[in-house]
């Protein structure tokens, strides 16, 4: 073992057990100084030993933390595991030191090999409690720790106990030593009671630490004595139990096995803070890596931090608020018995001084500093799968750079690099690695513009792994994919959304497929419900391809095949519908008119008259839905109501059908469906109303004839189809309604106009309007006998 230099003996003879808190700086500050004093001969860490020969890429400058090592089945990418590391982990401030001084460094923990080939056991329903509450001790062993000692946080406790420990001339090994008395005597009432109960978790700790003896043995025999363990504390008092090699063998004998691979995959501090999935339980990982980073005054800086942050924020923040700030949180520590200031105090100093009582800046604070968007990166020499070199490729070649920060993007799509961007986000999509996800709001039929939302989750290194059965390159995994997906959907309406995927995408490779199998399934569907559900897709998918100049003749073809399916089969699929299928179809009618309106757009700039003649045909189905007696009230109006706004029934046409379908004979129900088709879902029903005076009339003269006892029942339709107007168009509806001489108010006075209104302009009110207009335009004030508003008397 090399010569330790003068300072504190290594307690007690054999391996020096480092038991820490993972994630933890104070830990990672102590692993340092141990290491410093005890300059081991190897150093050994809890981790998958694969990784033993990727640990020299931990000292190449182009790796920055965080970063995980990512292992996962060969066969089965989504069976993985990660190991995540911050700059403050002492797992990684143990492997920079062995590779700083030339020490060897080896991980000791269970293989992945066998770990990954278990199937994951469930979480526990009830899981056990320890004496001093109702924490579990093996969940968090040091909330026991910290109730036992009086604290209701841990946080706060580990603070105190262990990060606020700053003394230059303290033994370095006290902590581990305390720290491992304390594990010993949880482990003892632990082990004791999941002995009784035949715990699961047990047996798998007890499997890892059996592998770990074995390993330190091996360590011990190839370097002595003079060998460190840095593993989690729980861990320590395992590794001093004295069990025989036979016990330990006899334990891993017989453990399943799988092949896996494993690499460095960046990683980032809002993954760390997550406690559940892949996440580390961190709460603050950034204010954790600052305690770490803080040589001297972490509060003073820390404070010094935040107001930086508020003043980018447009806050009034001056060196005067930072200085009353750190006195606040020195007060409040000694308040409340701590040695320093922690986290919650200099939230509480920040909050009172410079946020003046607000929690607003603080969620801000939270996000940006306590949490952080910190993303780590790893040197390209680590091992990783063709899929994700390319996909690193083209990240560089676009510029389009993963980041752990949720950030918006806008691509114009008559640009060749937005319009590969674009392709590129259309394409992971469809591998299933969202890493963006597509605005609505921008992603209309022919705009030459997508508004994306992207953000870089460390789970999607996971999604890339999975992918890369489909091929080694972006482009090739995903035609593969799309074709695949193509032969194995359910539906026509999969298939129609997948060709509008592709075109998308800019997959030309897989359209043949998709259409193929898209003709075929068009050709053999009988369903009208999913030939009408399947258009709209399939016509968006020719108007994208229009505008990324793709080749759609084909596609186009098939959507006019497909609308004349629709058109033939819609008036028989509408009849005898009960409510909810009726409401489901409305929807569907909806969809197919705007989808024909863009494919007539198309075939118009195509070919000559087709546009047209197929408009004349939809109107045609139009026209019969609104007629039949048979179809449901909700598409009779519906159909009635896109004739209307279409210039294709007259306005006395659409009078008589409200008066017949509104008339005594009809239910009350089947009538107030009716309107509810006419003039509800938000399709400007309401000015409809407002300005044609005779369907307003019908419709308040048939209100004031329902029944009493058949008015409860269609009320709640009612106030569905008039709560979407606008309040401006209730308001007025009420008012055209309760004037007296109003079309409504008075059935017998049609002819009257309402009052307030003549029959033509009153030129005496519209002079005095006329100064008015010319002052705030800016004209020459009119020759009328008004004087200007500035001249009139008061």
């Amino acid at each position: 073992m090399t010569q330790r230099p003068p300072g504190p003996p290594a307690p007690g003879p054999g391996p020096l057990l480092l038991g820490v808190r993972h994630h933890g700086p104070g830990s990672a500050r102590g692993v340092a100084a141990a290491l410093a004093a005890a300059r081991p001969a190897a150093v050994l860490i809890e981790g998958p030993p694969e990784a033993d020969a990727l640990l020299a890429l931990a000292a190449d400058p182009a790796m920055r933390p965080p970063v995980a090592l990512l292992a996962h089945v060969t066969d089965e990418p989504g069976r993985s595991a990660f190991w995540p590391l911050a700059d403050f982990s002492p797992e990684w401030v143990a492997l920079r030191w062995a590779l700083r001084h030339g020490v060897p460094v080896r991980f000791i923990d269970l293989p992945a090999a066998h770990s990954l080939a278990r199937p994951v056991p469930a979480e526990p329903e009830h899981p056990r409690a320890d004496t001093a509450g109702d924490v579990p001790v093996r969940t968090d062993p040091l909330a026991v720790l910290a109730r036992t000692a009086g604290y209701d946080d841990a946080e706060r406790w580990w603070e105190d106990v262990v990060e606020h420990r700053r003394a230059a001339d303290a033994d370095p090994y006290a902590p581990f030593e305390a720290l491992a008395e304390a594990m010993t005597a949880l482990r003892e009432t632990e082990d004791e009671a999941a002995s009784r109960e035949g715990d699961g978790e047990e047996e798998r700790d007890l499997t890892r630490e059996a592998y770990m003896r074995l390993a330190v043995r091996a360590a011990r025999r190839e370097f002595g004595d003079g060998v460190a363990v840095v593993c989690g504390a729980w861990h320590v008092p395992a590794l001093r139990r004295r069990v025989t090699v036979a016990a330990d063998r006899a334990r891993l004998k017989g453990l399943p096995k799988a092949r896996v691979e494993i690499t460095w995959v960046p990683w980032t501090n809002r993954r760390l803070a997550r406690a559940g999935g892949y996440g580390a339980g961190i709460e603050s990982p950034g204010w954790y890596g600052h305690l770490f980073r803080a040589a001297d005054r972490p509060v003073e800086r820390w404070l010094t931090k935040v107001a930086g942050l508020l003043r980018e924020d447009g806050r009034l923040v001056s060196p005067a608020h930072v200085i009353e700030a750190v006195r606040l949180a020195d007060t409040l520590a000694a308040l409340r018995g701590r040695p320093l200031p922690g986290l919650t105090e200099t939230q509480d100093a920040v909050r009172a001084v410079m946020c003046d009582g607000s929690e607003v800046p603080l969620a801000l604070i939270r996000d940006r500093l306590v949490v952080g968007d910190a993303l780590g990166e790893v040197p390209d020499t680590a091992p990783a799968v063709p899929l994700q070199r390319d996909l690193t490729r083209l990240q560089r070649g676009l510029r389009l750079k993963p980041e752990a920060a949720e950030r918006e993007r806008e691509f114009d799509l008559r640009k060749d690099t937005d319009s590969a961007r674009s392709g590129l986000l259309h394409r992971l999509r469809l591998l299933g690695v969202d890493w963006g996800e597509p605005s609505p709001g921008r992603m209309g039929t022919g705009t030459f513009r997508e508004k994306w939302t992207l953000r870089w989750d460390p789970e999607l290194s996971v999604r890339v792994a999975e992918a890369g059965v489909w091929g080694t390159t972006v482009l090739g995994a995903a035609t593969a994919k799309a074709s695949a997906d193509a032969v194995s959907a359910r539906s026509l309406a999969e298939v129609t959304a997948l060709a509008e995927r592709c075109l998308l995408a800019g997959l030309a490779d897989a359209l043949p497929v998709v259409m193929r199998v898209l003709a075929d399934r068009a050709a053999l569907g009988t369903d009208v419900g999913q030939l009408a559900q399947a258009l709209p897709a399939l016509v968006r998918s020719v108007r994208y391809g229009d505008v990324r100049g793709t080749d759609t003749a084909a596609l186009t073809e098939v959507a006019a095949g497909l609308a004349a399916r629709v058109f033939v089969g819609l008036p028989p699929a509408c009849g005898s519908l009960d409510d909810e299928a009726a409401a489901v179809m409305r929807g569907r009618l909806d969809a197919v008119h705007g989808a024909v309106g863009l494919l007539a757009e198309t075939l118009e700039t195509s070919a000559e008259g087709r546009g047209k003649d197929l408009r004349a045909r939809w109107y045609g189905v139009l026209g019969t839905l609104a007629a039949r007696d048979t179809v449901p009230g909700g598409i009779r109006g519906r159909a009635a109501r896109i004739l209307l706004d279409d210039g294709e029934l007259p306005e006395e046409r659409a009078a008589l059908l409200m008066g017949l379908a509104l008339s005594p004979g009809t239910g009350p129900r089947e009538a107030a469906a009716w309107i509810d088709g006419f003039v509800g879902g938000g399709s400007g029903g309401g000015m409809l109303l407002v300005h044609d005076e005779r369907l307003l009339a019908l419709v308040d003269g048939w209100l004031r004839t329902v029944p009493p006892d058949a008015f409860t029942d269609v009320l709640p339709l009612l106030r569905r189809t008039f709560s979407v107007f606008d309040p401006g168009v209730r308001r007025t509806l009420g008012e055209l309604v309760g004037r007296p001489g109003s079309p409504g108010s008075a059935p017998g006075r049609t002819g009257a106009p309402p009052t307030g209104f003549g029959p033509g302009p009153d030129p005496v009110r519209a002079d005095a309007a006329l100064p008015v207009l010319a002052l705030l335009l800016g004209a020459p004030a009119p020759a009328t006998g008004t004087p200007r508003p500035e001249e009139a008397p008061v």
